[in-house]
């Protein structure tokens, strides 16, 4: 048995598979998978949160929520019949619920099977599945964060060297994550359209990766939607280095700033969300406050004053309406 965290991304959206910077924490709230041999020619995977059992072939995929845990039995060469146990407090939508199951699972099969994984290599083999089984064309963000990252610090990674190291938070702010309720329904299907813009984007500019702009007036040269989708890359990758030697204010500001970028460069927020920002850019303890993970509804991070994140979170949901509740803390 093992268990694996969801993150929250503070700042760096949308750079990690461009060879970009970001900047996520570990979240308390855990996926936990547990394993054992069934002695039979199928996988048998039960979702206690669904309440719900899938029968899967060994050496097939299956469908629902099997190919997160089938991609990770296919690459680590399990060749026998699994029990596959998964429980999760991690939300979906925008807090990596995907990559602490797979982080999850493959932390079991490698106490099962003694496989020789570092915590990077388990990632990696994570952002495989996503890639191979599941069909989302994910950077490395997710799977790093919720392998390596802790829910005291911020984990600086440069996803091209994949090198890391911890950051502490502003001093007197702490992180208030709120699920806005809205349900990610274009976020796969976006995501994937996102990444072929800005890969695109980096061949017209004659760069490996957007990363390698240094100048951010290049990408106005771009046409339409490829300039905006550039432009948000470009410039969050500038926002996390000066995020790294900010003051809460200050990182607050840069928090807005990606919002305001992800909602008009980017597209991939969503009105009701944009809504549940605003409150929190409103209130007087929130220094900043954002859409996390990969958009189109989900989850949204404020950096508060500390001491004041259940406060804030209970007087912005009022105002907000029936549909979100807080994550964090």
């Amino acid at each position: 048995m093992a268990s694996a965290p969801g993150r929250v991304n503070l700042l760096g959206e949308h750079t990690d598979y461009q060879g970009g910077f970001v900047l996520p924490t570990a979240i308390p709230q855990r996926a936990t998978v547990g394993l054992g041999r069934n002695g039979t020619p199928s996988h048998v995977l039960y979702s206690a949160n669904l309440e719900k059992t899938l029968r899967v072939p060994v050496g097939e995929v299956g469908t629902e929520f099997a190919p997160y845990l089938t991609g990770c039995l296919k690459l680590s060469g399990v060749m026998e019949g699994l029990n596959v146990h998964i429980t999760s407090e991690v939300p979906s939508g925008g807090l990596s619920s995907s990559a602490a199951l797979e982080v999850a699972t493959l932390r079991a099969l490698r106490e099962l099977y003694s496989l020789e994984l570092n915590d990077v290599d388990l990632a990696l083999r994570g952002v495989q599945v996503e890639h191979e089984f599941v069909g989302v064309m994910c950077g490395v963000m997710d799977q790093m964060a919720s392998s390596l990252a802790d829910t005291r610090t911020l984990l600086l990674i440069d996803t091209r060297s994949l090198e890391r190291r911890a950051v502490p938070l502003p001093a007197g702010a702490e992180v208030l994550v709120l699920d806005s309720g809205v349900p990610r329904r274009l976020a796969e299907s976006g995501y994937n359209e996102r990444r072929a813009q800005v890969e695109e984007a980096s061949r017209l500019l004659g760069v490996k990766e957007l990363r390698d702009v240094t100048d951010i007036s290049t990408v106005e040269t771009l046409p339409s939607p490829l300039k905006e989708r550039a432009r948000h890359v470009v410039s969050e990758n500038s926002r996390v280095l000066v995020g790294l030697e900010a003051d809460a204010v200050i990182f607050g500001g840069l928090m807005n700033a990606t919002h305001a970028s992800l909602r008009d460069d980017y597209a991939v927020s969503h009105p009701l969300v944009d809504d549940l920002v605003g409150l929190l850019e409103a209130h007087p303890d929130v220094f900043g406050a954002r859409i996390t993970g990969a958009g189109f509804g989900g989850a949204v991070v404020a950096l508060v004053r500390e001491g004041t994140a259940a406060a804030v979170g209970a007087a912005v949901l009022a105002a907000y309406g029936t549909l979100g509740r807080v994550v964090v803390p």
